[in-house]
């Protein structure tokens, strides 16, 4: 039987990679590999599960006995599993996470089999667990949070009863199959605010304070008439998600845009006010606050370095372009010091996020705000759209200048790179020129 992911994937007209297949009536795991090396190279390194690897022509296969997995302990990695060749596709079936992932397909007749109505739970977008050994399972509740996210579903209030019930067991989960589910989540969302939907109803959302506390900040509603900070990175998610649909933004890249627009706001929760002067809610300084609570979150989820490194400065810079708008013109040095500020994200990057958070006000029209857009025409003018700013001056400048190697060189040359930064030179010769009148100033 070909089961799983594929025989789902099948029904929706999504191309799938993975190809999960179980035998039946086969006595042992040793007697399989005899058989599938007829056909192909066989890796064994799940043998001891009855799970194997199974390639044909560069198309890998997954080939397992059916198993049974007995809960010992708490968690993911809480279970003694062990193959039973004696099982029925029934029996097997019954152990997946949700009725949309049962289903098995035989290969040689065609025929399908659905015991517990997965078809048509997918088709009408219900996510309901298979039997009630999903609870002996807590990853199968982030792996609901992306599949809603992924396939725009709705889970049961029976399947959220059993994910409420799991919540006390997420310190046992790996951080590494934790990412994996919110990285599927950033990837391969069609309706990325169905994901988030089901983390609030299931109470998985306290888990995570820095999206939680979101709903209890109110927002002005002449500048945010869709509602609450909630509310509103909702909109936002939804928003960069078809921004990365429209630009084919995918893979890290697109990991690293959705996840500044989830957190982009996340600031507000500390800095939100009612301000009397201004007679209106305001949040002063939230993109700032954002950063480290942004940095907090994904490190909670297991994000990798690399990831954090490119999101934290869009949260912290995602307001630059509010300068303009009461007066005052963006120049050079103002998107070269952007573009600084955002390494190693991008200032396209950052205008994508801004274009994603004025969308998300609905009903208010959304687009690139022209103070950004114009920071970003700026910025590919003085080439930093896609590349923070380096300065032309080096090291063997400095010996040209006949200056003596030394760790002062590194002193100079930093000061050089934000003096470029601040347009105070633009040309080698200009660069020379500077160091000379600054160090002879000293």
């Amino acid at each position: 039987m070909i089961v799983g992911g594929f025989v789902r994937d099948q029904i929706l007209g999504i191309e799938s990679k993975d190809i999960d297949c179980e035998v039946y009536g086969v006595p042992d795991v040793d007697t399989l590999i005899e058989w599938l090396s007829l056909y192909g190279d066989v890796n064994a390194v799940g043998a001891s599960f009855g799970v194997l690897k199974l390639t044909i022509d560069d198309v890998d296969f997954d080939i397992s006995l059916p198993r049974r997995e007995n809960k010992q302990g708490q968690g993911h990695k809480g279970f003694i599993v062990e193959p039973d060749p004696t099982m029925t596709p029934r029996e097997a079936a019954q152990r997946r996470d949700f009725t949309m992932n049962a289903m098995a397909l035989d290969p040689v007749s065609g025929e399908l089999f659905d015991f517990f109505g997965g078809r048509q739970d997918l088709e009408h977008g219900i996510l309901r667990h298979t039997s009630e050994a999903f609870s002996e399972d807590p990853l199968r509740v982030l792996r609901g949070f992306q599949f809603c996210g992924r396939f725009s579903m709705t889970a049961t209030d029976e399947t959220l009863d059993l994910c409420f019930d799991l919540v006390d067991e997420v310190d046992f989960l790996a951080l590494e199959r934790v990412w994996t589910e919110w990285e599927k989540w950033a990837i391969k969302s069609e309706r990325p605010f169905h994901g988030l939907r089901f983390l609030r109803m299931s109470d998985w959302l306290g888990l995570y304070p820095e999206l939680f506390n979101l709903q209890g900040v109110e927002q002005c509603p002449d500048h945010h008439p869709e509602g609450n900070a909630w509310v509103h990175t909702l909109c936002v998610v939804e928003a960069m998600h078809l921004l990365c649909e429209r630009e084919r933004i995918t893979d890290e890249d697109r990991v690293v845009l959705m996840f500044a627009a989830l957190l982009h706001d996340v600031g507000k929760v500390g800095t939100t006010e009612f301000n009397e002067g201004k007679g209106h809610i305001t949040s002063y300084g939230h993109d700032q606050a954002g950063g480290p609570l942004a940095a907090s979150f994904l490190g909670s989820i297991g994000a990798p370095k690399a990831i954090i490194e490119r999101v934290v400065p869009l949260v912290m810079n995602h307001m630059r372009h509010i300068n303009y708008h009461t007066g005052g013109k963006p120049c050079a040095k103002h998107a070269r010091r952007l573009a600084r500020d955002l390494h190693p994200a991008t200032v396209q990057e950052w205008a994508f996020l801004v274009e994603a958070d004025h969308s998300g006000r609905p009903p208010l029209p959304g687009g690139l705000p022209d103070a950004a857009a114009e920071l970003l025409r700026i910025a590919d003018e003085v080439a930093v759209r896609d590349a923070a700013p380096k300065s032309p001056l080096m090291g063997r400048h400095l010996i040209e200048m006949r200056m003596t190697p030394g760790v002062e060189f590194g002193v100079i040359l930093k000061a050089a790179d934000e003096a470029f930064v601040e347009g105070e030179f633009q040309t080698v010769d200009e660069g020379k020129a500077w160091v000379t009148q600054t160090e002879n100033a000293k």
